[in-house]
């Protein structure tokens, strides 16, 4: 193969491994470009182009992970990864790995971590590259990669999620919250919601928000059937799809714009969190992007109609 060849046959590998550093599509598929620019312009080629590869898009993306904490400690409200529809990498051997690896809330765990904690813990635990690769990829030794996988795997183990083995079972849930959602029933979507389920939405400041996490059954049901029936009578409608490996939807305006992603964490044979991404900024990748704002005023109006 050819340099072109052999970099295309590694992108999906690339890019997931920068996804899960990062938490950011668009940061990761610049980390990947730089990757191959890098590549491209060696005049050497490597033992192991793998190797080689992984290392190269580890770095970059542990840089640009170093300048985004601190746009992240200044971010408006709370932070969520930039919902991924789907997996570019599959290594049927790693399976649950790698599906456990790209949820949201893995992924919020992993902002736990430091820049080298991070990397060690995907590289190692995630996509089980050897402590040698690891080791060359953060510029570190082996011995203090092992130690900075001990202190990542500590991190990860106290509050990492436990989702539903069966996906037809979490999927089957998933189906009856959206059909309740739909018809505004508030006992249907109660009886799907664990009694302390979380609802967070991420709009960063640049789109209509909750000013606070909504908690409780109750509270987050009729919240939900209150609001749908409202934006269903703007046209607003949505499609269910895995987000982030986890059972979630796309909702889209009149226009099938892109207004927002919603995440479901599935625990125990109920949902404990909903997780809505509307920031514009995260939501280019999946299409055109609605205009929030503008939406928001169509359902206030909606509703002192409705009154």
């Amino acid at each position: 193969m050819n340099k072109v060849e052999e970099f295309e046959e590694l992108r999906p590998l690339l890019f997931s491994i920068a996804y899960r550093i990062l938490g950011s599509v668009s940061e990761a598929e610049d980390a990947v470009q730089e990757t191959w620019l890098r590549f491209d312009g060696s005049t050497t080629l490597p033992t192991s182009v793998k190797a080689f590869l992984s290392a190269t898009v580890t770095r970059i993306s542990i840089d640009v992970l170093r300048s985004a904490r601190v746009r992240r400690e200044e971010y408006v409200g709370p932070w969520f990864p930039e919902p991924l529809l789907s997996d570019p990498y599959q290594d049927p051997a790693r399976s649950a790995e790698l599906a456990d690896s790209v949820s949201m809330a893995a992924l919020l765990l992993l902002e736990r971590l430091s820049p080298l904690e991070r990397s060690v813990f995907v590289l190692r635990e995630v996509f089980g590259f050897g402590f040698d690769d690891v080791a060359s990829a953060v510029g570190r030794s082996e011995a203090a990669c092992r130690q900075l996988l001990v202190r990542a795997r500590r991190h990860m183990e106290a509050g990492r999620p436990r989702f539903e083995a069966d996906r037809q079972e979490r999927k089957e849930l998933a189906t009856r919250f959206f059909d309740a959602l739909r018809e505004g029933d508030v006992a249907g979507l109660r009886d799907l919601l664990a009694a302390d389920v979380q609802m967070v939405g991420d709009g960063g400041g640049k789109a209509p928000q909750l000013a606070r996490a909504v908690v409780g059954a109750e509270n987050v049901a009729r919240l939900l059937a209150s609001v749908f029936p409202l934006l269903a009578r703007i046209e607003v409608t949505f499609e269910p799809h895995e987000v982030n490996g986890q059972p979630g939807a796309i909702f889209r305006d009149r226009d099938g714009k892109v207004l927002h992603a919603l995440a479901l964490d599935v625990l125990d044979g109920q949902i404990q969190t909903i997780r809505s991404v509307i920031n514009p900024d995260k939501l280019g990748h999946l299409g055109p992007v609605a205009d929030a704002w503008a939406i928001d005023g169509e359902v206030k109006q909606a509703g002192r109609q409705m009154k």
